[in-house]
């Protein structure tokens, strides 16, 4: 059997050109095809942020840090998972993932410091300087362009090509015309299904009714062609949300200036419940409250979120409002002046330890709260699902029982993530990317290893 590629890989975000990058590099004749007109789904839209326990760069900054830490991190919010094996595998390669992608890839990482984010008890997420997804997109590519990796976009993968029960190739639309391409192995890096609002409706109904912010390429192949092939999916109600998509200008509000010490109020001007939750677990609370929730935060937290480019830019765009009282902030939209500033005088009672949080929170970041303050409306959004296709701890693509689909691999988005079961509170920062990229990079490694044993 004559065959075109050795390795295709399918998708063009962080995990396909990972995978596309290590099967060159062990040697492979390797494709990328991408059905968009510009590479980056939703890696692109991330702040590049890649989580790794026990790096060198954590060594060198004096974190303290391992995988088994990083694991009883994960499950401490995630609670449940259908896959175990694979936190523990992800938790365990992956400072050696951050390290490949500086050092033999060439993406340019640096660990964040200045604060922790959600689901972490150390530092532990490396990050462009810019906290912009698109630069570590911008290096992927720039490493496959060294390495000449055929680049394909706008070529639309319509179905795979199945012989004898294992995965041979693909059918892609080029234009109006369709070829067929055929490989020894297969590895799905597209994105989830979070911009099909028929899959989303069926297995994440709680945040059904929230805007899509995602990637557009988010319409749920992986999961189509893998129930075609009997294939076993996991985690399918786990989602990444985000509870401060400022409105209307579509850009994050970076919650950091939540996180910090910073509440969000509803139309009422009373605040809805605990937003230590996270960016992600919080998203479905803000939706559940009504259209509309509004950001309130200080200058000392505007000057810690001021480090990220896009916060900077929010601002400059005005995507928020400034006033020396947190109502005359909210007065801009309506809001009760009131009773927003008495909202602000009981949060800061809880933040100095003269009273109860009535919502049960106890991290109050930088707070209490002085003016000037800011303002910020926001609505929840969903940005990438984190279910998809099981896998096994190289990313093979496992049918029901779980027996692996001959030459067919999974990353990504495709492939079931490690943020939990169900919802969002699963979500730790950076879970998307490290998904993306070492299920990527492992199952490139391993398509190598079945063709060199098949020669």
């Amino acid at each position: 059997m004559s065959y075109d590629v050795d390795v295709l890989v399918v998708g063009a975000g962080a995990c396909g050109l990972a995978a596309a990058i290590a099967a060159h590099d062990a040697g492979l004749s390797t494709a990328i095809l991408e059905k968009l007109d510009r590479p980056g789904g939703n890696s692109s839209l991330s702040t590049g942020s890649v989580p790794a326990a026990g790096s060198r760069f954590q060594r060198e900054a004096g974190i303290v840090d391992d995988p088994q830490t990083m694991v009883r991190d994960l499950m401490g919010i995630a609670k449940e998972t259908d896959d175990l094996d694979l936190v523990r595998r992800l938790a365990e390669v992956s400072a050696p993932t951050v390290e490949w992608l500086v050092d033999t890839v060439g993406v340019r990482l640096q660990l964040v410091t200045a604060y922790r984010h959600i689901g972490h008890s150390v530092p532990r997420l490396h990050s462009p300087i810019s906290r912009r997804g698109q630069d570590l997109v911008n290096d992927l590519l720039a490493a496959v362009a060294k390495r000449e990796i055929p680049l394909a976009l706008g070529n639309i993968v319509h179905e795979l090509i199945v012989e004898d029960g294992a995965v041979v190739g693909a059918r892609v639309a080029v234009g109006q015309t369709e070829e067929t391409i055929r490989a020894r192995k297969i590895i799905l890096a597209v994105n989830g299904f979070a911009g099909n609002r028929e899959l989303v409706q069926r297995f994440c109904p709680e945040i059904a009714g929230a805007q899509y912010f995602g990637a557009r390429g988010s319409t749920g192949e992986a999961v189509i062609w893998g129930q075609k092939l009997d294939a076993a999916l996991a985690n399918m109600a786990a989602y990444q949300g985000y509870g401060a998509v400022a409105d209307p200008h579509g850009s994050l509000l970076s919650w950091t200036t939540i996180e910090k010490g910073g509440i969000l109020v509803g139309a009422d001007g009373h605040r809805f419940g605990d937003e230590s939750l996270g960016y992600s677990g919080y998203a479905q609370v803000v939706l559940a409250q009504g259209t509309h929730a509004y950001a309130i935060f200080d200058q000392t937290i505007f000057d810690v979120a001021a480090q990220e480019e896009e916060f900077v830019e929010l601002a400059d765009y005005g995507g928020l409002k400034k006033a020396p009282t947190a109502g005359a902030a909210v007065a801009a939209y309506g809001l009760d002046a009131k009773t927003v500033d008495e909202e602000v005088a009981a949060y800061n009672a809880s933040a100095l330890g003269e009273k109860h949080d009535r919502f049960g929170r106890h991290d109050f970041g930088l707070a209490p709260l002085r003016g000037p303050f800011y303002v910020c409306r926001v609505v929840p959004g969903l940005f990438h699902t984190q279910g998809g296709l099981r896998v096994d701890r190289d990313g093979r693509v496992l049918r029901k029982d779980l027996t692996p689909i001959p030459n067919l691999f999974a990353g990504g988005g495709a492939a079931e993530g490690i943020s939990g079961r169900a919802g969002a509170r699963g979500y730790a920062s950076g879970n998307g990317l490290l998904s993306a990229i070492a299920l990527g990079r492992l199952a490139a490694l391993a398509a190598a290893t079945e063709i060199r044993q098949a020669a």
